[in-house]
C-alpha cells in the first residue's frame, strides 16, 4: 500500500497506527503533525505541493512497516532543525530527549551530503555509521525519506535527478538490502535505473512484454504447476510468481555480458509455509518434479545471512526448459525478510514485536565500526565497506570445525587473512576439503579450508588480482608497500612528470604536496609510492592540481609504456587465447628469451603455470586513453537477409572501430555465425559495441570469442 500525502490528514495517520497499535499515544502524534505543520508553513516542495506532504508521506512509510511513536513523530519532525525556525531545544522542550536525539541524528544524517566520489563516500560513510550505531531508527527514517523523494523525483532539476539515483544505487539501495528491508533495496534501485539508464529499463521492458505475447503468460502456468505438485505431496503452502525486477536482469546482463535472449533465470517464485520442516518437504517436492541446476541451491535456514535473513534458495529447470528460481520459506521467516531491523521497533496490537529471526543491529553496526575504525585509507574503507554491504556470504570451516564467513567469491587467500593477518602473510598454498588447490581457487559453501604456510614468506603483488575482501587487500598492498616503497617512489616520480610535462606544468614538489593534501594522503611520498603501484591514475594527480586542464588530445598512451609493471627495455605480447585489452586486470607470464606474455587474469590458460610462481609478473595498464590498436575478435550470429551484415559493420564503425579481418564459422538458410576482429581502445569500447550490437534486431547472439587452444602464442601488442 503507498500513501498519497495530499490532503492527509493527522487522523489518517492515526487511523494507519491504531491498526497495528491501539496503545499508541494518539495526542503525542497529533501534537507532532500540528507542529510540522505549522513550521512548515509556507514552504513549497519542487511539484508545488506543500512542503508538510513530504514529512507526512515518511510517517506514512514507516508506519505501514508498523513502527514505534517515537519513529513515526521523527519522521514528521525530520526537517524541522534543519529547515524550519524550530530548534533541537525547542523539539526537546515539546517531546523528549529521545525524540529530540533523532531528529538531530536524521539531520546530521542530511547534512553529510552524501557523494559518489571516492574520498568523499568513504567519509561519509564513516560519519553514517558513527550516527546509526547510538539508533538504528535515525536511518529507518532516512530511508524512509530518500524511498518518497525518489518517488517524487521526476519534480527535480534533471541533472540534480540523477545525482541524487547515483547516490541512492551506490549507498541507500545496498544499505536498506543490508539491513534486511529487500522491499525497499528493490524499489530504490528500480527508481534509481530509472533515471540512470532510463533506455535500458524501457528495452527490457518492453522485451518482457513481447515475451509474454509470445509465449502467454508463463508465471500463472508455473504457478498452477508448483501449486499442483504441493496438493500432491499434502503440503498447506501459497504460492507467488513475479518477473524479476529490470534492474535485477540489467544486473546479471552486465555481469554474465549476455543479452536478454540469453538470459534464463528471469523468473522468481516464493512458496510460504506453516513450518520450517514443511519447507524442506516443499525442496523435495520440487527437486522430484523439476531437474534441479547444479550450483544454485542455498540453505539459508541452517545457515542465516549476516542480516537475520533465512530462507531455502534453488534453481530448477521449469516448464518449456525455462530456469526459474524457488525461495521456500516459513510465514516468520518471510517476516523478517520483508521488515529486516525495522522487525526490532514494530509493534502488533499494541505489544512490541519478538522476533526470534531478527539479528540485533546494533551489534552488527558496532561490529563494523571496530573493523573499520582502524583503517585510515579512504579508499581501502570504502572498498570494506562496500563488500560487507554488496556480497553475500560462503561459510567454510578451519580444520578444527570453526566457521568463518566470508564474502561470495572468496578464496584461500581471503580465508587465510580472515584468520589472522601474520598467516596471510605466510601463505604458500591451501587445501580445500584435504586437496590441494591453487589460491585463485573461489570457496563454496560447507568446504573445509586448511592453509600451509612458510617461514619468509611474503605477500605476493598478483595476491590483489585473487583477494576479494577489503581486509586481505588492505593488508596486503600495505604489505607491498613496504617492500616494495622506495621502487614504487621512483616510479611514480617519472609517471608523474610524464603526467605534468603533458599539459605544459611541471610536478614539483609543492605542487605533489598540495595533490597529496587534496587527495587526502600523508605527505608527497606516498602519494608517489600509490602512483607508481597503480593504486593511483596519473591523470587523478593531475586533478587533483589542476581539475580543470584536461590532457592534450592526442596524448595517447604508446605501446612503449601501455603496461606497468616491466623491466627496462623489456618486451610484451598480449596472448591470442584471451586477447587482453586496456581497463581489464592482467597478468604477465615470463619467457626465457621472448619478453613476458600478457594474459587477462580469467584466462583458462593461465592454471598451466600455476607450478610456475616464478614466472608470474603483476602488472597492470597504464591509465590514459589507448590507441585502437588491440584487436579481440568477437562471435556474431546474424540473420541471413539483404544488408544484415552491411548494418552490422556500419554499427561498428560508428563506434569508432575498425575491422580488421571477417572470418565465417557457419552458413545456413536463415543465418551466418561470424568471427570479427576488431581493433579497439578499451574494454569500455568492447563493452559499447557488444551493447550496440545485442541491440539489433537482426542479431541472435553476440559475444566476445575466446580460443584457449592458442595459449602460448602471443601477438606483437596490436
Amino acid at each position: 500500500m503507498t500513501i498519497a500525502a495530499q490532503d492527509f490528514a493527522a487522523t489518517d495517520l492515526l487511523e494507519l497506527v491504531r491498526h497495528y497499535n491501539p496503545k499508541t499515544d494518539e495526542a503525542k502524534i497529533s501534537a507532532a503533525f500540528a507542529f510540522g505543520a505549522e513550521m512548515h508553513d509556507g514552504q513549497f516542495r519542487h511539484s508545488g505541493e506543500p512542503y508538510f506532504t513530504h514529512p507526512v508521506a515518511v510517517a506514512a512509510i514507516l508506519a505501514e512497516q508498523r513502527l514505534d511513536d517515537a519513529t513515526l513523530i521523527t519522521a514528521l519532525l525530520h526537517d524541522t532543525i534543519e529547515d524550519t525556525r524550530a530548534s533541537y531545544s525547542v523539539v526537546e522542550d515539546k517531546f523528549g530527549r529521545e525524540i529530540a536525539d533523532l531528529v538531530d541524528g536524521v539531520t546530521k544524517l542530511t547534512n553529510l551530503q552524501l557523494s559518489s566520489t571516492e574520498t568523499q563516500q568513504a567519509e561519509n560513510f564513516r560519519k553514517l555509521f558513527m550516527a546509526i550505531s547510538k539508533d538504528m531508527r535515525v536511518i529507518l527514517v532516512k530511508l524512509a525519506d530518500r524511498l518518497h523523494n525518489m518517488r517524487t523525483i521526476k519534480h527535480m532539476r534533471p541533472e540534480k535527478q540523477l545525482k541524487k539515483a547515483r547516490e541512492t544505487m551506490d549507498i541507500f539501495a545496498p544499505l536498506a538490502g543490508r539491513m534486511g528491508m529487500q522491499w525497499m533495496r528493490e524499489e530504490l534501485e528500480d527508481l534509481a535505473f530509472r533515471v540512470i539508464n532510463p533506455d535500458g529499463r524501457n528495452s527490457i521492458i518492453r522485451r518482457f512484454i513481447t515475451l509474454q505475447r509470445e509465449t502467454g503468460d508463463v508465471i500463472e502456468r508455473i504457478t498452477a504447476d508448483m501449486r499442483h505438485e504441493l496438493d500432491k505431496a499434502g503440503i498447506d503452502a501459497e504460492v507467488f510468481g513475479r518477473a524479476k525486477k529490470p534492474h535485477s536482469i540489467w544486473r546479471k546482463m552486465e555481469a554474465k555480458e549476455i543479452g536478454f535472449s540469453r538470459l534464463s533465470d528471469i523468473y522468481g517464485f516464493r512458496i510460504i509455509t506453516e513450518t520450517e520442516e514443511d519447507c524442506y518437504r516443499v525442496l523435495g517436492a520440487i527437486h522430484q518434479r523439476w531437474r534441479a541446476v547444479p550450483g544454485r541451491f542455498k540453505d539459508y535456514i541452517s545457515q542465516p545471512k549476516s542480516n537475520g535473513y533465512r530462507s531455502i534458495h534453488t534453481t530448477v529447470s521449469g516448464r518449456d526448459g525455462k530456469r526459474v528460481e524457488v525461495q521456500i520459506r516459513t510465514r516468520q521467516m518471510h517476516d523478517v525478510a520483508e521488515t529486516g531491523v525495522a522487525a526490532h521497533w514494530s509493534y502488533r496490537d499494541g505489544v512490541r514485536s519478538e522476533n526470534p529471526f531478527a539479528v540485533d543491529p546494533t551489534t552488527w553496526i558496532s561490529g563494523l565500526n571496530e573493523q573499520f575504525e582502524a583503517n585510515e585509507d579512504h579508499a581501502e574503507f570504502l572498498e570494506a565497506v562496500k563488500l560487507e554491504m554488496y556480497q553475500d556470504k560462503v561459510f567454510c570451516f578451519t580444520p578444527k570445525g570453526d566457521v568463518v564467513k566470508l564474502p561470495k567469491g572468496a578464496t584461500p587467500i581471503d580465508f587465510a587473512y580472515a584468520i589472522h593477518t601474520r598467516i596471510g602473510h605466510a601463505c604458500v598454498g591451501a587445501k580445500v576439503d584435504g586437496m590441494r588447490v591453487p589460491l585463485w581457487t573461489r570457496i563454496k559453501n560447507g568446504q573445509s579450508v586448511d592453509v600451509i604456510t612458510a617461514d619468509g614468506q611474503t605477500p605476493q603483488a598478483t595476491w590483489l588480482d585473487i583477494a576479494t575482501t577489503g581486509r586481505a587487500r588492505a593488508a596486503i598492498r600495505k604489505a607491498l608497500r613496504e617492500l616494495d616503497r622506495d621502487r614504487y617512489i621512483k616510479l611514480g616520480r617519472e609517471l608523474a612528470r610524464s603526467a605534468f610535462d603533458n599539459v605544459r606544468k611541471r610536478a614539483t614538489d609543492k605542487a605533489l604536496a598540495t595533490a597529496a593534501k587534496t587527495l587526502r594522503l600523508e605527505d608527497s611520498n606516498e602519494l608517489l609510492a600509490r602512483l607508481g603501484s597503480a593504486e593511483l591514475t596519473a591523470q587523478e594527480v593531475l586533478n587533483a592540481v589542476y581539475p580543470n586542464v584536461a590532457t592534450k588530445q592526442g596524448n595517447l598512451v604508446g605501446r612503449d609504456r601501455a603496461v606497468i609493471g616491466l623491466g627496462r627495455n623489456q618486451n610484451f605480447d598480449r596472448a591470442r587465447c584471451c586477447q587482453p585489452i586496456p581497463g581489464e586486470r592482467i597478468v604477465g607470464i615470463a619467457y626465457r628469451g621472448r619478453g613476458v606474455v600478457v594474459h587477462a587474469i580469467d584466462c583458462e590458460a593461465l592454471s598451466q603455470y600455476d607450478d610456475q610462481p616464478d614466472r608470474w609478473m603483476d602488472l597492470h595498464w597504464h591509465a590514459g586513453e589507448h590507441p585502437p590498436e588491440y584487436d579481440v575478435t568477437i562471435d556474431i550470429t546474424i540473420g541471413n537477409d539483404a544488408g544484415v551484415l552491411g548494418r552490422i559493420c556500419t554499427l561498428i564503425g560508428e563506434q569508432k572501430a575498425n575491422i580488421s579481418n571477417l572470418t565465417f564459422l557457419d552458413r545456413k538458410p536463415d543465418f551466418f555465425r561470424l568471427l570479427i576482429d576488431i581493433d579497439l581502445r578499451d574494454a569500455s569500447h568492447l563493452h559499447r559495441i557488444i551493447s550496440a550490437l545485442d541491440a539489433e534486431s537482426d542479431v541472435a547472439a553476440v559475444a566476445r570469442h575466446r580460443d584457449p587452444s592458442k595459449a602460448g602464442s602471443g601477438s606483437n601488442g596490436m
